[in-house]
């Protein structure tokens, strides 16, 4: 049984040194990935991401109003715009807006 022990033990201790050794090689990876990175092309990527982003949502949002029925609001748009510039008041047409 101590033998099991010492063995376990042994196993764990060279695995855990593998894993140590493991993230040791991907943090310099990591640095030197990063070595040339300045704050002026962080910026730029950033507004670039943004960018990207507002597309995307745009573009959701334009794919999301194709499958939904507009056509009766877009009726009642029309008559309003249609009706709009003249307004009764008291008998008597005004004209408003424009």
């Amino acid at each position: 049984m101590d033998q099991l022990l010492l063995y376990i033990g042994i196993f764990i201790a060279v695995l855990a040194l593998f894993f140590s050794c493991y993230a040791c090689v991907r943090v310099g990876n990591f640095i030197l990935a990063t070595k040339d990175l300045e704050w002026d092309s962080i910026a730029n990527i950033t507004g670039d991401l943004a960018t990207t982003k507002k597309t995307i949502q745009t573009l959701n949002n334009r794919l999301n109003g194709m499958h939904s029925p507009k056509v009766q609001e877009q009726e009642l748009l029309m008559q309003l715009m249609q009706n709009a510039p003249n307004q009764v008041t008291n008998g008597k047409i005004k004209n408003v807006g424009g």
